[in-house]
């Protein structure tokens, strides 16, 4: 079984979200990423570029960006936040990806 650990900025982006959101996003984590973080399926995949961190669990429109190490058994949750429109937010503000990627 693997422990689940968060940063600073994820716990910050966790606090943006409603309750009952924080509820949705905090029983996913434990659902999905306590065994077999780096098995990917429908909505548990790589990231392809892997800005920010290696995996991201999709839930409905929320994102949990994680990384995991099968060595120590712990997963890292280093970021927390939504997609409604194709665009991943976190605590509201758009993110449009690192400086070297938005100018090649």
């Amino acid at each position: 079984m693997y422990d689940i650990e968060f940063t600073q900025t994820a716990l910050q982006d966790l606090r943006y979200f409603r309750k009952y959101e924080q509820n949705i996003v905090l029983d996913a984590i434990q659902t999905q990423l306590t065994y077999e973080p780096t098995l990917e399926t429908e909505n548990r995949f790589r990231r392809d570029p892997p800005e920010i961190s290696e995996w991201e669990l999709r839930i409905g429109k929320y994102r949990v960006l994680y990384n995991a190490d099968s060595t120590v058994m712990i997963v890292r949750i280093e970021r927390i936040g939504s997609k409604p429109n194709n665009t991943l937010s976190f605590q509201g503000q758009p993110w449009l990806g690192s400086p070297r990627r938005r100018n090649p």
